[in-house]
């Protein structure tokens, strides 16, 4: 596994994103984990959290195309904190998008703040995490919408590698539906394998306990 992967897991534990416990997802199902962007509340913790999907979009994608985008609402401070990492660390000037949830119809009207889209634009999708997909299938009729764009991929922070509409993983459905790239910062195999029985920020967070609680969620909702 590389350094700032494993860099990376240990952050999220100190910035209390990632959690083991009970927990439910968006999609109904009962997890015990569960991954929050929204615990990321400081400048210093947006800085490194930008500079690791950046790290993550220029392996998986490299640094020819022309726009993050965002989803509202999570997606918004993940497309500035990426784009600005992009440009720190790779010299890549990328513009940033977001979409709002409500058109606005005065001032900077529409409902995409940020950058405009155009005819011909190469877009690169930023999320926190996805379970089932869902939040895709939203976002691409608002950029469909924008012109002729071509959305090149997805990036999420983790990937939680579980079966989403039906027997493959929400990932691998995104795919093939979308014809689109997909990657993230880190696998939910890589966290297990990274915190089992390590300690870090204090604490062990996955014991024999936890990973077979965890072993059991995926013996459900894993892909066979």
């Amino acid at each position: 596994m590389e350094k700032y992967k494993e860099e990376f897991i240990s952050f999220m534990m100190e910035c209390g994103v990632l959690k083991f416990g009970d927990f439910v997802t968006k999609s109904g199902r009962k997890t015990p984990f569960f991954v929050n962007t929204g615990f990321y509340r400081t400048g210093t913790q947006l800085r490194k959290l930008g500079e690791y999907y950046a790290k993550a979009i220029a392996q998986a994608f490299g640094t020819d195309f022309d726009v993050l985008f965002g989803p509202a609402y999570k997606g918004i401070p993940l497309s500035v904190a990426a784009s600005m990492a992009l440009s720190e660390h790779f010299g890549a000037d990328i513009r940033y998008c977001s979409n709002r949830k409500e058109i606005k119809d005065h001032g900077d009207k529409g409902i995409l703040l940020g950058s405009p889209i155009s005819d011909g634009d190469r877009i690169v999708i930023i999320e926190d995490v996805t379970t089932a997909g869902t939040s895709i299938g939203e976002t691409m009729p608002i950029l469909k919408a924008q012109g002729d764009v071509d959305v090149i991929g997805l990036v999420v922070s983790v990937d939680r590698m579980e079966r989403g509409q039906g027997t493959k993983s929400a990932l691998e459905e995104i795919r093939e539906t979308y014809g689109m790239k997909t990657t993230a910062i880190v696998t939910m195999e890589e966290v297990v394998t990274y915190l089992y029985q390590r300690e870090v920020a204090g604490k062990v967070w996955i014991d024999d306990a936890m990973k077979c609680a965890i072993d059991s969620y995926y013996n459900e909702y894993g892909v066979k």
